[in-house]
Parts: structure tokens; sequence; C-alpha cells
């Protein structure tokens, strides 16, 4: 395969930010296909053989390169995709492979139903008030109650899923977030509504939530957000 600048890559693709190549710009993956130019298959809006995208095991941690790198107050331009502005980045906690996040399945019964364990790869789509995102989420299980039926997951993008299998919740509702904060322009408070950014958002779309807790550690600010929407 011909070696190529990221420049040149960038002009092939399609522009639409998907972040289904396991980048969360069609830049940045433009970067990445320059060193390794048999990573342009990852691209479903180029490929003709999808069925050999499924199957692509190369991308071991669950984000790509590109993905991985917490942001900096210096990098961020404080406006979303759709040039709406927010307060802060939320960001993986330590240790975890990506956000986390609190659901209930629509269908409650479908955790003891799918036998739900932690480690489990699961998708899922957050639908009505709690979020209403369009994009079905990924994630890998981490806390599982059985009884009540609520997952905390790490959510994560989506070539686990692709590359490992998966267990479908169908519709949920996301309850809560936590993480840590990487960047941020506002003094954050417990008790008061902020807009935020999920560092890994495909969509890059500004979230709202309630600050429940704060927590002041050597990792940085961690917190958990709960009465989400997007908007």
């Amino acid at each position: 395969m011909i070696q190529q600048s990221p420049k040149e890559v960038q002009e092939q693709l399609p522009g639409l930010d998907c972040g289904a190549c396991g980048s969360r710009t069609c830049e940045k993956f433009a970067a990445l296909v320059a060193e390794k130019p048999e990573l342009l298959e990852r691209c479903i809006h180029l490929s003709q053989n999808k069925a050999g995208i499924l199957q692509d095991t190369k991308c071991q941690p669950l984000f790509c390169k590109g993905c991985q790198n917490s942001a900096t107050d210096a990098e961020v331009t404080w406006h979303d995709s759709l040039g709406r502005e927010f307060d802060f980045i939320l960001d993986a906690l330590p240790g975890d492979p990506g956000p986390r996040e609190v659901i209930l399945p629509h269908n409650p019964s479908r955790t003891a139903q799918l036998n739900v364990q932690k480690g489990d790869i699961l998708i899922g789509r957050p639908l009505g008030m709690s979020c209403g995102c369009p994009i079905t989420h990924c994630g890998i299980a981490m806390e599982v109650d059985q009884v009540n039926g609520v997952i905390s997951w790490c959510v994560t993008g989506p070539l686990g899923p692709r590359s490992a299998g998966f267990k479908d919740l169908g519709y949920y509702s996301a309850e809560a977030y936590e993480g840590v904060v990487s960047a941020s322009r506002a003094d954050l408070k417990i008790g008061m509504r902020y807009w935020f950014m999920p560092h890994r958002c495909m969509l890059q779309w500004r979230h709202s939530a309630l600050v429940n807790f704060i927590n002041r550690g050597s990792q940085g600010l961690q917190v958990r957000l709960e009465g989400l929407f997007i908007g």
C-alpha cells in the first residue's frame, strides 16, 4: 500500500467525524493511516469489505492511540461541534477504559435475562429525556445490580463489539456519569448544573448535568453527574 501524508489521506475521507473508526475526527484518523495505511479499512464509508471490518482485532486498547490522550485547557475551544459553549471536559477515571456511565435498561429484566457480568461488552442506546443520543453506545460492564437491573459501564466505542461480540441491552436511561475533570473553565460546585463534554463523545455535543459529588485527589477533580440531558 502506498504511503501517503496525513493531508492526502484526509482528502479521501468523508469528513463526517462519525467516530466509527475509533478516532474522534477524520483528521486524527488520517494521521494514524499515514503511519499505518492498512488502518484505512476501518472507515466504513470507504471500505467495500464490511465483513473484514467486523473481524478486525488489531485495536487492542478499545480506543485507538489518537483517542487516548486527555485534553488540556490550551487545546480546548470551549465550543461543541454545533458551536455551543460548555464548561468542562469529563475524562475517564484512572484505570478505566472510558468514561463511567450508570445506566438502567428500559426493560430492567434484560440485565438478568442476558446474565450481564462484570467485564461483558455491551451495546445500547440512551433514549428519551435521560440523553436522547442518536448514537448506539458501546462499553464494558464494571458493576452489575442483577436485582434492580442497574449497570455501571465504561463507554469505550465500537471497536470492541466489532472484534469480540456483545450483549444488546436495547434502549436504556442514562442515570449518571462518573469521571475526572481534565479541563475546566468553571469553578465546579456541588448542587450546580453545568454544560460538559464527555472527552470521547463521537458527536462532540455538549451534555448538561447536576454535580452531586466532588473529590479532589492526586488524579485531579473526580465528579459524579446526574440529571443528564443533551443540548
